[in-house]
């Protein structure tokens, strides 16, 4: 089991950035997938990105290509989110997932989560 804590969350107004980070424990941080996923209120949770285990590749879902950045530091055991040109829409719970499987065009979520971090953009 691989444990997370995700940062980062806060108010931002609509254009702005923040960057979400995850920290991992628990099992080698360079032998597994990362990704991101959102949960607004009312809404079910969805996908956002994911990056293979060498940082080698990445998947976005279309609602934020272009806009967003996930990267890894696998010296640090850390996962980042970096979110530009925020919108209103954007505003959600971010959780941070572990230990996924990576597909060639698609991520499926690992069963490691973390606490979820407040995501808030103002218009």
């Amino acid at each position: 089991q691989v444990q997370l804590v995700e940062s980062g969350g806060g108010l931002v107004q609509a254009g702005g950035s923040l960057r979400l980070s995850c920290a991992a424990s628990g099992r080698t941080f360079s032998s597994y997938a990362m990704g991101w996923f959102r949960q607004a209120p009312g809404k079910e949770r969805e996908f956002v990105a994911a990056i293979r285990w060498n940082g080698g590749s990445t998947h976005y879902a279309d609602s934020v290509k272009g806009r967003f950045t996930i990267s890894r530091d696998n010296a640090k055991n850390t996962v980042y989110l970096q979110m530009n040109s925020l919108k209103p829409e954007d505003t959600a719970v971010y959780y941070c997932n572990a230990d996924g499987t990576f597909y060639d065009s698609d991520y499926e979520a690992g069963g490691s989560w973390g606490q979820g971090t407040q995501v808030t953009v103002s218009s």
